[in-house]
């Protein structure tokens, strides 16, 4: 493997910056410092940032859903990564109603293996409380498996009841593993679906009001609630986050010992509901769905404070014809597929609505997209550029401008929900473990060169 030297850039770790030059050997940093070693490729970065690769904590590829399978396969979602400074994604394995999560970790990695050229790590859902799906937590935390995903959400298809969280989060603690879940009431959720529908309230905007923050709000107190009952060792942390309540309960528990965080997406940060409204609001429906401009100050908040540990992208990508159900015309709220692109854009969102706005800066978004990510997920050689740690880094010109399109972008799908924004913060180079992964936009590897990394339990 041949080594690199990268000069001149400012080299940004979570614990601040430094104008330092970066020696990569053996796909590790090697060294930082004012240096003059020989190399078999020099990067001149002079005016650039050099950012640890992201750590996408939260994507769905090839994600069975609504019967849909997402547009991205890990081919496709992969590459968008690296198009935008991430090099590690950690998805989701979705068991098929009554399949042995062991045996879905086998299908997810038969699938991934060969298409992935970026690195990837695993996380379980759980679609049930019985003995077979908690006997295999174990066995998946093994195969570096080590959180898992929890529903409170979605009736007869992925809701857990009480008992069965319970359960599966004192069974997930024992091993030292680590609880996701989506919070959302369901049966509340139903509730109001069923009485919209009834009064033909069916256009995409309402799917904002069939989940009210309260819903979310709700199942974030009553979680914290079951989780502290199983005690302190529990490692849990909330899935995209739309809510500042949910945000300030998990801190509140914190304040009393318990290792409750929350991850948000940049889609909270960014538009609100009135997406829904416009022309192509069907694009824009995922869960939770996107809140209030209050809420998207309220949580920009707490981004600045350090009360949010990480962003993920929820990237779960549905083209315009699995949108509508391939019909011609966009079907009740209720029927069109959640979820949105977002892996790609993660980095130039949080540059340009947090960096340049001044509500964070370079090393707190370093922290959330990078170091908290890989120590979360146990991603131990992952989420830092010090001596030691795999060289996965993205290159940024921080003053370069682009107009957001579907064309510069490269998920599966002919649309961005970001279309025509002007952005900074895309990156000019990906490497991924000492190599060019992706150029001015190019994608420079093939499929299979990405690789599995296990997750580590941490006490």
């Amino acid at each position: 493997m041949s080594d690199m030297l990268i000069k001149n850039g400012k080299i940004c770790l979570a614990d601040g910056i430094i104008e330092k030059d970066l020696y990569i050997k053996d796909g590790r940093v090697d060294k930082i410092g004012s240096l003059n070693d020989h190399a078999d490729e020099v990067i001149d970065a002079r005016g650039k940032l050099i950012l640890p690769g992201l750590i996408d904590g939260h994507t769905h590829m090839e994600f069975p859903f609504m019967s849909e399978m997402t547009a991205d396969d890990f081919f496709y979602g992969t590459r968008a990564a690296l198009g935008g400074g991430v090099t590690t994604i950690v998805d989701f394995i979705t068991p098929s109603k009554g399949q042995n999560p062991m045996e879905a970790y086998k299908e997810w990695r038969n699938k991934a293996d060969p298409k992935v050229v970026s690195d990837y790590g695993l996380h379980c859902i759980l679609r049930s409380g019985g003995r077979e799906s908690l006997d295999s937590v174990k066995p998946l935390i093994d195969e570096g498996v080590i959180s898992f995903k929890l529903f409170m959400a979605y009736k007869n298809e992925l809701l857990l009841d009480d008992e069965s969280l319970y359960d599966a989060i004192k069974e997930i603690t024992k091993y030292s593993g680590v609880i996701a879940i989506h919070a959302e009431n369901g049966a509340i959720v139903d509730k109001l679906t069923e009485e919209l529908l009834r009064d033909n309230k069916v256009s995409p905007v309402y799917h904002y009001y069939s989940r009210p923050g309260i819903v979310e709000t709700e199942a974030a107190n009553r979680i914290a609630t079951i989780a502290s009952i199983v005690g302190k060792a529990v490692k849990m942390y909330m899935v995209h986050t739309s809510t500042y309540g949910a945000v300030d309960i998990f801190r509140r528990y914190r304040e009393m010992g318990y290792h409750f965080y929350n991850e948000t997406t940049p889609n909270y940060l960014t538009n609100d509901y009135t997406v829904f409204e416009g022309k192509y609001g069907y694009r824009y429906v995922m869960s939770p769905p996107f809140r209030t401009q209050d809420e998207i100050k309220q949580l920009w908040s707490r981004v600045s404070n350090n009360q949010i540990l990480v962003i993920g992208s929820d990237h779960c990508v549905y083209s315009d014809q699995q949108k509508k159900r391939h019909g011609t015309a966009v079907p009740p709220f209720n029927e069109i597929p959640n979820g949105t692109p977002g892996t790609e854009t993660i980095l130039p969102l949080l540059f340009t609505y947090g960096v340049l706005n001044d509500r964070i800066t370079l090393p707190q978004l370093v922290s959330i997209t990078s170091r908290n990510n890989a120590a979360l997920f146990g991603l131990k050689s992952k989420g830092n550029l010090l001596p030691g740690y795999d060289a996965d880094l993205a290159i940024v010109d921080p003053k370069k401008k682009f107009k957001v399109s579907a064309e510069m972008l490269h998920s599966n799908i002919d649309y961005s929900i970001f279309e025509g924004e002007e952005l900074q913060g895309f990156p000019d180079m990906t490497i991924l473990r000492g190599e060019k992964a992706m150029e001015d936009g190019q994608i420079l590897v093939k499929a299979g060169h990405g690789k599995y990394i296990k997750g580590e339990t941490y006490i």
